[in-house]
């Protein structure tokens, strides 16, 4: 009895040095701290054709509190994204203190086919296996789980707001116009639904991450684009010996292909450091400072060599830690269609189909409107590339035909938040269209930094853009219960 005694009291402890360790990385003004479970949805493995796979299942991933839930009080759902569920709702913070505040339930589900939500295990990537990942198939997922986990509590009458953030944000949206049967409102954070959809310019993404850095210095961005230039000299020189040696690369570099893997891992940590330009340390996409392209800068600038410069700010992506030695460049980071980064592992499968299929990310650099080298990625590039890898035609316009693209007049009860520091934001909607279509601007927002729990480090204009949020989502849930009566 003393030995199982001594071995929970063990476990109290550990749990709740995590639970204070976890507030002192995460100082929240309202201090909420989720009791998730994690369960698994039975769910069916292609919602539109009955004959290829019958009624064929698979187990999909989701996390629920019911801590704040008072019955009759809403449904918060999130629109998983491409990755593990659990890297979204502790990423979320905002969700919890609003549920906390409105009496909600909180649930987050994961996409199919990313974390654990594979449809056929370790060959759910295989050809035709991956055919199911689709937009479409998400969306109905989340339908299904929303209805029957409704039937399951009780909570028939109970308005469901669906969240996201980033891809997850588009789903937000895409949700509110699919089935607006099944949810009252949609709050779309960093949703660049026109941008993937193929609208808009295809310079402007890299325009605006250089445009971050510019703001934080003109000497900075002229320093990035020195550096990258003058890499662009040696690599015409084959000087590839002065190359490996100034950017500690594990392997010499040999060919004109190993400079341009090279010039994408390079453009690829500043892409993450102006995403992730949070004004306190976080551990999301990567490990960051606060203020990562402030302290970017200050690296770039202080350094003598531009060379050695540029790879000591990319380490502040790469080698937070300090425990690589050297550069390996094909481990660290991976092409594919997604030239803003598709990620490493299952996950960065999942997602460079998706962006072979149906999100359109034809995004590059030109080092004439930002800072980077050249690095064009053109409509017939990414057709041969995803002919090549996954077997697929890309069509071109169907986002923009099945979800409308900036035809939504006749949608309604739909936030889209876009922070001004986040290079996603001007491939969204950045000006109100309704009174219920609404845009919430964040002059010192980076990516959905309106998701994260509230912090004493927030500006106040994510402050704000929260309480506006907060005032709209009430509205909805209201009236979506006056209609239920």
């Amino acid at each position: 009895c003393i030995i199982k005694w001594l071995k929970s009291t063990i476990i109290l402890l550990k749990m709740l040095h995590y639970i204070e360790t976890y507030r002192q990385r995460h100082p929240l003004r309202g201090d909420h701290i989720a009791q998730f479970k994690e369960k698994y949805f039975t769910q069916i493995l292609d919602h539109f054709n009955y004959n290829s796979l019958g009624n064929g299942t698979y187990a999909q991933r989701y996390l629920i509190t019911d801590q704040y839930w008072k019955k009759d009080g809403p449904i918060f759902f999130y629109t998983g994204n491409e990755g593990d569920v659990w890297d979204f709702a502790l990423n979320s913070g905002f969700i919890l203190e609003l549920a906390a505040e409105q009496r909600a339930l909180v649930i987050f589900a994961e996409h199919r086919y990313y974390g654990k939500s594979l449809p056929f295990g370790d060959e759910s990537f295989n050809i035709p296996n991956i055919g199911l990942l689709t937009v479409e198939q998400a969306l109905a997922d989340y339908a299904v789980m929303i209805t029957e986990l409704k039937k399951e509590l009780g909570a028939g009458k109970c308005p469901v707001i669906v969240f996201g953030g980033s891809y997850g944000g588009m789903l937000s949206v895409y949700m509110r116009i699919r089935y607006p049967n099944i949810v009252a409102g949609a709050l779309g954070a960093s949703a660049p639904i026109l941008s993937t959809a193929g609208m808009g310019n295809s310079g402007q993404f890299f325009r605006d991450v250089t445009a971050d850095f510019e703001n934080c210095s003109t000497a900075c961005k002229d320093a990035v684009r020195s550096a990258f230039q003058k890499l662009q000299a040696l690599a015409q020189q084959e000087d590839y010996a002065h190359i490996q040696s100034a950017f500690s690369l594990c392997k010499t570099p040999s060919s004109p292909k190993d400079i341009h893997q090279l010039n994408g891992f390079l453009r690829n940590a500043f892409t993450l450091l102006a995403m992730m330009d949070y004004p306190y340390k976080t551990s999301f996409m990567s490990d960051m400072p606060a203020f990562p392209v402030k302290v970017a800068c200050e690296t770039m600038l202080n350094g003598t060599d531009m060379l050695l410069a540029l790879r000591d700010t990319v380490g502040i992506v790469y080698n937070s830690t300090g425990e690589h030695a050297c550069y390996d460049l094909y481990s660290l980071y991976v092409e594919c269609a997604d030239p803003t980064g598709c990620g490493l592992g299952f996950n960065s499968f999942a997602w460079d189909y998706q962006a072979c299929t149906e999100v359109e990310l034809c995004f590059e650099s030109n080092n004439v409107t930002d800072m980077f080298p050249p690095m064009p990625f053109t409509e017939s590039m990414r057709e041969q590339y995803c002919a090549k890898r996954w077997a697929v035609v890309p069509r071109p316009g169907w986002l923009k035909t099945q979800y409308w693209g900036d035809a939504l007049s006749t949608a309604s009860n739909i936030i889209f938040s876009n922070g001004d520091l986040d290079p996603w934001a001007n491939g969204g909607i950045r000006k109100s269209l309704s009174e219920s279509l609404i845009a919430i601007n964040i002059p010192e927002g980076a990516h959905h930094l309106d998701l994260r729990a509230s912090n004493t480090a927030d500006p106040d204009s994510v402050t704000k853009a929260r309480q506006k949020e907060a005032q709209v989502i009430a509205q909805w849930v209201k009236t979506a219960r006056e209609k239920t009566v």
